[in-house]
């Protein structure tokens, strides 16, 4: 056979849809394979979540379904009595719950706002390149290490009407020197809220400022050459680009302020009266001082569903928006 008819039986034999090629794996194959491989780097996170989580949240209704006293044998079932009762007022612990609930919302209300807009400008200021940089970081930054029991405890000697510090050095300077930071409003929330934003406020303090590293450089310049100024640059740079990070820490802040209990539980003990009780305080006190589990966990479930229509709302305020079609109006 002469090298022509070889070299001709060799292009044959490597040309494609001769099928004497290698097929190549099945595309079906490979994805199975990233299937189980994303699946097995899940497990830990899922287990975890259906322990700590799914588990609880159905433990928790179903308990919230019976009567449910957890120093009594008997544990009747009683539909959604406990559930009604709170909604209707019916319930001996239904004004109780629904004030923690009122609580909660001033407390929220009043902390969020500072603890969105303090930290980032803040962050801003921290963002800048001037001599002592880090430790200052490092300073707003350290509160947020400490225990909520040692800030607590802490500032409550601070505040003390009698032997606080704050009261005394207020003398000092000629101010009034007998407010009642603890005992009576509006200085009980004033201090509750003023002291969770120093105890808090670094965290939010490092997340602004890795979003505002991460923005280009680039848009500012060319902001600049636009003519834009300080302002235009923050409304139409830095914001857009913090938007993510403005979700995420909106959605953190909520959550951890309609949360709050070691505060009021240690510091003003719910004063004066109950005003200072969140929803938190009043469920720890039904289920735990009153040893009614079942109305305690209805309350937790109510509290649940206030909280995810918050979240729900945060999401859609900061929900990424289309861009106008080029051109104007969209006639399709």
């Amino acid at each position: 056979m002469s090298e022509r008819t070889l070299g001709s039986a060799a292009a044959v034999a490597a040309a494609p849809g001769t099928g004497k090629e290698r097929a190549p794996a099945p595309r079906s194959a490979s994805r199975a394979r990233d299937n189980r491989d994303g699946w097995i780097f899940m497990a830990p996170y899922l287990v975890l979540f259906a322990v700590f989580v799914i588990l609880p949240t159905a433990v928790g209704l179903w308990i919230s379904l019976h009567d449910y006293d957890y120093t009594l044998p008997e544990k009747p079932f009683v539909g959604v009595e406990n559930y009604t009762g709170l909604i209707s007022g019916t319930s001996p612990f239904a004004e109780a719950f629904w004030q923690g609930m009122q609580a909660t919302a001033i407390f929220t209300v009043a902390a969020v706002p500072l603890l969105l807009v303090l930290p980032l400008v803040v962050a801003l200021a921290m963002n800048i390149r001037f001599r002592g940089r880090n430790f200052f970081r490092a300073m707003y930054f350290a509160p947020y290490v400490l225990g909520v029991a040692v800030v607590a405890v802490l500032w409550r000697y601070l505040l003390d009407t009698n032997i606080g510090l704050l009261n005394h050095y207020l003398g000092m300077l000629g101010l009034p020197d007998d407010i009642p930071w603890l005992t009576q409003l509006p200085w009980a929330w004033i201090s509750l809220v003023g002291v969770t934003v120093w105890w808090t406020l670094g965290f939010n303090t490092v997340i602004y400022l890795a979003a505002l590293q991460d923005i280009s450089p680039e848009l500012y310049e060319a902001a600049k050459m636009d003519g834009a100024g300080p302002v235009q640059r923050f409304r139409f740079v830095t914001l857009p680009g913090l938007r993510p990070v403005l979700l995420f820490v909106t959605s953190v802040t909520i959550i951890a302020s309609v949360n709050m209990f070691g505060q009021s539980y240690l510091m003003t003990q719910g004063g004066p009266g109950q005003e200072t009780r969140t929803a938190i305080y009043q469920i720890a006190e039904v289920g735990l001082t009153s040893f009614n589990s079942g109305l305690a966990s209805a309350m937790s479930m109510i509290f649940t569903v206030f909280l995810a229509i918050v979240s729900i709302a945060v999401f859609f305020v900061f929900r990424e928006r289309p861009a106008p079609p080029a051109g104007g109006r969209d006639d399709r």
